[in-house]
């Protein structure tokens, strides 16, 4: 198991988060997202997943949600 922290760009409210959360809960592999959500700014994403996921198809993920990964 390991986790990877991605700092999300443009995520305002509870319905932000959940958008996030079912793109990456989608990819295979992932086990668990929690977000710590910072209106305003850049919002922590902690991906947990029980093999290795390649970064780019977590960043297609919140891509696809409408939101963007920032370098950290």
């Amino acid at each position: 198991m390991t986790t990877e922290l991605l700092l999300v760009e443009g995520m305002t409210c509870d319905h932000c988060v959940m958008s996030v959360t079912e793109e990456l809960t989608e990819v295979d592999g992932v086990s668990d997202v929690a977000v710590r959500l910072v209106p305003g700014g850049a919002s922590e994403v902690t991906v947990t997943t029980e093999a290795a996921v390649e970064p780019s198809a977590l960043h297609g993920a919140v891509s696809e949600a409408g939101y963007e990964v920032v370098p950290s």
